[in-house]
């Protein structure tokens, strides 16, 4: 009895797994395959049937080496003195003489023009002449106490009378002084518009002073390379309407950022050259970025994509697709921080027509 009920059992789970699945989808899944392998297959018969009819593609590649990469930034300036003043009277008056001319150099404390002091001039003769009474009377006043005649208070009065005396020619002397105009450099004389009996007034009327020996340049820096440009960095300065350029480094970079231009000053002293003059146009290439034993590639081998930036690599005859990472951008040259390696030949030329996998014929 028990036999009966196994057997009917078994039955039924046979008939279960013998259950018919979806005709369907077995077909269309089979159909997929059959394309899938025919592709395949016909791609390796015209391989080895048929080589020529082979897609292959002229490229030019390079080959990935270590280097020293600088990144540089490009920013225009101009030239200036190092010492560029104005030299203006300090006191008003109507000039009476001009002892200097444009172009002509002159020396620190010289004296460039003379306004009109003539009524100084007469209180200095007064003043002078009081010193002198005063004087007189403490030398005789001297005498006597030396001579243990008089009192203390007596001498010591005479000297004060003298030392006052003496003090208010000295302020008449400086006051009159303010009446002339001085360099206060060495230079040359770069602008004078004065003239014989022209008010002169102190911060308006002036005679400007450069001294063209000692130069320097000057520039504005975004302030985004606040971080990258300081004292000390390298710089090409390239001099366009001099045709001349030198390699130095930069002498003094602000640290504080300009609220309207968002940029901060930064300068370098040039070397005695006779070709410059003030006010050039500078063309500055600072070296903000440096590393040794990078590898770079020139920039158009890099293709760009929604999954990123990636290279073809000729490996064996045919193109290998990388995805890489880059770095700094500098001459057309780019910092690959991984995807490539020294040695690889990175396709350049023709890079644009290629997919993964083609045959490549490298061009010499």
């Amino acid at each position: 009895m028990k036999k009966l009920i196994i057997i009917p059992a078994i039955l039924l789970l046979a008939a279960c797994s013998n259950k018919p699945k979806d005709k369907k989808a077995e077909l269309a899944d089979l159909k997929k395959q059959q394309a899938e392998l025919s592709d395949k297959i016909s791609k390796l018969q015209a391989e080895t049937t048929n080589p020529d009819s082979v897609k292959v593609t002229d490229v030019s590649v390079v080959v990935a080496k270590t280097t020293n990469f600088t990144n540089y930034v490009d920013i225009q300036g101009k030239i200036d003195a190092q010492d560029n003043v104005t030299a203006y009277p300090q006191a008003q008056g109507i000039i009476t003489a001009i002892d200097a001319k444009p172009g002509q150099h002159v020396s620190k404390g010289q004296i460039l023009a003379q306004l009109d002091n003539s009524v100084l001039k007469q209180n200095i003769a007064q003043a002078e002449v009081q010193v002198g009474l005063v004087r007189t009377l403490f030398e005789r006043q001297k005498n006597l106490w030396d001579q243990k005649i008089g009192t203390e208070v007596q001498f010591l009065q005479a000297q004060a009378n003298l030392q006052s005396a003496q003090k208010q020619v000295a302020a008449l002397q400086q006051q009159a002084d303010m009446y002339r105009i001085k360099s206060p450099i060495n230079g040359t004389i770069d602008q004078m518009d004065l003239k014989l009996g022209q008010v002169a007034m102190p911060g308006t009327t002036g005679i400007r002073i450069v001294n063209a020996d000692i130069l320097k340049v000057k520039a504005d820096v975004p302030e985004s390379y606040t971080g990258t440009v300081k004292q000390g960095n390298n710089v090409k300065i390239v001099f366009p309407d001099a045709n001349d350029s030198l390699v130095t480094k930069i002498t003094f970079a602000a640290k504080v950022i300009d609220p309207v231009s968002r940029s901060f000053p930064i300068e370098i002293k040039l070397p005695d050259r006779s070709t410059l003059r003030p006010n050039m146009t500078a063309v500055l290439k600072i070296a903000n970025y440096s590393k040794s034993n990078a590898i770079s590639i020139p920039l158009k081998a890099i293709q760009n994509s929604e999954g990123g930036n990636y290279v073809f690599v000729d490996e064996n005859g045919f193109a290998k697709r990388r995805n890489i990472q880059q770095g700094a951008i500098s001459n057309g040259q780019v910092e690959i921080t991984s995807g490539v390696k020294a040695g690889d030949k990175v396709v350049v030329e023709g890079a644009g027509d290629i997919e993964d996998g083609d045959k490549l014929k490298v061009s010499q």
